[in-house]
């Protein structure tokens, strides 16, 4: 078994309460998902369940369907060509593939955040971070509404005291680990009620990577926040709970301190003591 100063878990006060609460059911929960690229299918009769106000990490080697599996949590694998989604995807108990809301209302509710940095080029600082707004038209909010969303995402994302003198400019002079955190506040900025980072550090310095880290221990008492990394240190120091996937399916999911320390799975304990991966 894992040697439990190998790998770091961090808990504290809160995530402690959240454990002695009622289980009101899982904010983000799947029912035998498969996801398929024509005829290949990448992810396979996944049934996991996310809970609010934690972070789940999301591991597994490379090409196991961590990252096509998170794409479909808020309907992004559907703009693939030949991709398709069986089975079904439910936030607070409603599908969202099966029920009445469209794509875009998924992606309102369910945020999304890519391995590398993805600023609008052409726009300002604020305007990346109200971008996402425009699709409300006339039932957007007023200049002054988004101003204050402006500063209050950024604020969430730790970098309004960086940036708040220069909205103006473009958003590719920010260096990359401050346009990773531009781009997590442009995804608050629609008050989602889940963020889904894809390996959001991977392309970071280890200071910005910290940063992030540290934003991430914030952000988990307001929403629902899954990331998928392939740093299993870093698994073991962010999330309350690891799900760990092979060749598309979910081998087991638990409480990130049982998963390295007291996997039920032999492949789980040859993973995430590193015998391979």
């Amino acid at each position: 078994m894992t040697n439990p100063q190998t790998l770091t878990v961090r808990h504290d006060d809160a995530a402690a309460a959240r454990t002695t609460q009622p289980d009101a059911g899982p904010l983000l929960a799947t029912r035998r998902l498969n996801a398929y690229f024509g005829n290949m299918r990448a992810v396979r009769n996944v049934t996991v369940a996310f809970p609010d106000r934690e972070v789940s990490a999301v591991i597994g080697p490379s090409g196991c369907g961590k990252s096509t599996f998170l794409r479909c949590l808020n309907r992004m694998h559907e703009t693939v060509p030949m991709a398709a989604v069986e089975g079904d995807a439910l936030l607070d108990g409603v599908s969202i593939y099966k029920g009445d809301m469209s794509a875009i209302e998924v992606r309102r509710q369910i945020g999304m955040v890519f391995q590398r940095p993805t600023p609008f080029p052409t726009m300002s600082i604020r305007d990346n971070v109200v971008a996402g707004l425009r699709i409300l038209g006339r039932d957007g909010p007023s200049r002054k509404e988004a101003d204050q969303i402006v500063e209050d995402s950024l604020g969430r994302a730790g970098l309004w005291t960086e940036v708040k003198d220069r909205l103006r400019e473009s958003a590719v002079a920010l260096s990359g680990g401050q346009q990773q955190r531009l781009c997590i506040a442009r995804a608050l900025a629609t008050h989602p009620r889940v963020l889904l980072l894809d390996e959001p550090t991977a392309s970071l310095d280890p200071g910005s990577t910290q940063t992030i880290e540290e934003l991430l221990y914030e952000l988990r008492k307001t929403i629902c926040v899954v990331i998928v990394t392939h740093n299993m240190q870093q698994a073991a120091r962010v999330s309350d709970r690891t799900t760990f996937m092979l060749a598309g399916e979910v081998v087991e999911s638990a409480p990130t301190r049982i998963m390295f320390t007291n996997p039920r799975d032999s492949r789980t304990e040859a993973y995430v003591t590193g015998r391979f991966g």
